[in-house]
């Protein structure tokens, strides 16, 4: 299937490097200069994925991605040229999927897109005895449609998000590290911090959870990592 990426950055040089590269393979590409024109093209197309540089004229990166999140859960990879870490972390903060810092190399971007491009798309053989859904107390996962209900309440996920409750949920009881859920989320050889890991598994927690500080799904084995009840 073809990929339709939105590309979105007010550096032109920058854009026009990103934009050859994805068409170089057979990926769809929009392009936007600032925050106003990315949010407008995210609300009227289905992209498969957005980049977003975070210092953006009119709205800034995070402000777009937080809005885009009020009606879609497409994976958004958030660019920085800041280093600090907080920077980094706000960018999740906000419903990003990933984040990478510029100067990038475009070999490592690809590689990023194409990993959450994979795990984003999936397709569940007609062969397969596994089940679509998975349900557990008020708790249900469509996993063909990628939609999670909470007491017949939708609850809009990211994909992240969404990954890691389908790990949880088919694997209860069993403790997860951040180093492994980092490798099995977002893949093994991603540069990226641990705490990214926390950062999400408290969103999740603040959207499934009717008291996040005290978790009936998402428990913490302090020391080890986490794992579902």
């Amino acid at each position: 299937m073809a990929y339709k990426i939105l590309v979105v950055d007010d550096e032109k040089l920058i854009v026009k490097g990103i934009r050859f590269s994805l068409e170089k393979e057979n990926m769809e590409v929009d392009v936007a200069y600032d925050g106003e024109e990315a949010l407008n093209l995210a609300s009227q197309n289905d992209y498969s994925l957005i980049l977003l540089d975070v210092m953006l004229p009119k709205l800034d990166g995070l402000e777009v991605c937080q809005r885009i999140r009020e009606f879609s859960n497409v994976p958004i990879i958030m660019v920085t040229a800041k280093g600090e870490d907080m920077d980094k972390i706000m960018g999740l903060e906000y419903g990003a999927d990933d984040y990478i810092t510029k100067p990038f190399n475009i070999l490592e971007l690809k590689a990023r897109i194409k990993a959450i491009l994979r795990r984003s798309v999936r397709t569940v053989p007609v062969a397969a005895e596994k089940t679509n859904v998975l349900k557990i107390r008020g708790l249900t996962l469509d996993l063909e449609s990628r939609r999670c209900f909470l007491n017949n309440k939708e609850k809009n996920l990211t994909a992240k998000e969404f990954d890691m409750l389908e790990l949880f949920m088919e694997n209860p009881g069993k403790v997860y590290s951040r180093e492994n859920l980092l490798n099995t989320i977002w893949g093994i050889g991603y540069p990226g911090d641990a705490r990214a890991v926390d950062v999400h598994v408290r969103r999740l927690r603040e959207k499934i959870e009717e008291k996040p500080s005290e978790p009936q799904y998402i428990h913490t084995k302090w020391g080890v990592g986490y794992y579902f009840s």
